[in-house]
């Protein structure tokens, strides 16, 4: 599948789109419940007060993929800049807690990158426009099936930190979506 890779000034429109979000060296970072939490209380704030509509979500071990746009009145690529400062902050102190090797090798592998000020996702991100219900739908499928790809989980809706459970109307979900009908 390709992607056009987006920087802050490329000017999204108000159209959805399917946004990945990879961590500098493509790092498994969201490999605790701490920081994938703190993935998810990001996303609802940014839902809440800064005009993200969400649609689909899936946090995997080196990235996010999200099918989202901004509400009237907000700008997209704002949105994602500022959801990428503020996550790189709280999770690399969440990082910085642990005394553990793996953690230590994640924040040696920021450092050798000589990345001042120290950030966990790359520059941009990939972004492809979903603006027709077949494309939207194929966008969703892509998103919710990450975690069977990577042998994580057998189905979709088994994977906590994806929004497949939302569409599969499953009781518990960690963040609320705005659920298509087209599927």
């Amino acid at each position: 599948m390709k992607f056009n890779t987006y920087s802050s000034s490329s000017g999204l429109s108000n159209t959805g789109y399917l946004i990945t979000i990879t961590t500098i060296g493509e790092i498994n970072i969201f490999t605790r419940l701490k920081q994938k939490y703190i993935i998810i209380d990001c996303l609802k704030h940014y839902q809440e007060t800064k005009g993200l509509e969400l649609y689909a979500y899936c946090i995997m071990p080196n990235q996010i993929h999200l099918l989202c746009k901004a509400e009237e009145g907000h700008g997209l690529e704002e949105i994602l800049e500022e959801f990428k400062i503020d996550t790189s902050e709280q999770i690399l102190g969440v990082i910085k807690e642990y005394q553990d090797e793996q953690h230590h090798c994640v924040l040696s592998c920021f450092n050798m990158a000589l990345i001042e000020p120290v950030k966990i996702w790359q520059n941009g991100y990939k972004a492809e426009i979903a603006d027709i219900s077949w494309l939207i739908k194929q966008k969703i499928a892509f998103i919710h099936n990450s975690p069977v790809r990577e042998k994580i989980v057998s189905n979709p809706e088994d994977y906590v930190f994806s929004s497949a459970r939302n569409y599969a109307n499953l009781l518990t979900n960690e963040l609320d979506v705005v659920v298509l009908g087209i599927l």
